[in-house]
């Protein structure tokens, strides 16, 4: 009986991964931050926190699933499930936990974290094809 070898799945290195780990959690710290600022909510550090932390979570489920640290800085294999997974999971939580849900909240969120999550790594990609020409 021979043995199948089977090749490991290349992963991208830990600075690259942890850089776009930290690249997610700033940018849905900055929309919590920036919708708190806009409704004038008290506690701006625990405020944005206790915002933020749905959306984290609904985000590291999309790392989770999607294997994102395999490829950190992909459109479609980590930037949409990241962006899938936090605006889903966050409103989930949200729900689950008597926050606010409601449909122009949902479509502002979707639109800001799609930005802010999809758009640096699009920023990313379309760079990289323009140093290589």
């Amino acid at each position: 009986m021979s043995s199948l070898k089977t090749k490991p799945a290349k992963t991208a290195s830990a600075k690259v991964v942890l850089a776009a780990a930290a690249a997610d959690i700033v940018l849905i710290l900055a929309f919590a931050a920036i919708g708190r600022d806009a409704h004038h909510r008290e506690q701006p550090v625990l405020g944005v926190l206790l915002t933020a932390w749905p959306f984290l979570a609904g985000a590291a489920a999309g790392w989770v699933i999607a294997r994102v640290w395999r490829s950190p800085l992909s459109v479609l294999r980590a930037g949409v499930p990241v962006w899938l997974g936090s605006l889903v999971g966050g409103m989930i939580l949200r729900a689950l936990t008597a926050q606010t849900v409601v449909i122009p909240f949902v479509i502002v969120a979707t639109l800001a974290l799609a930005v802010f999550l999809v758009g640096y790594r699009l920023l990313i990609t379309a760079a990289a094809k323009l140093r290589g020409r």
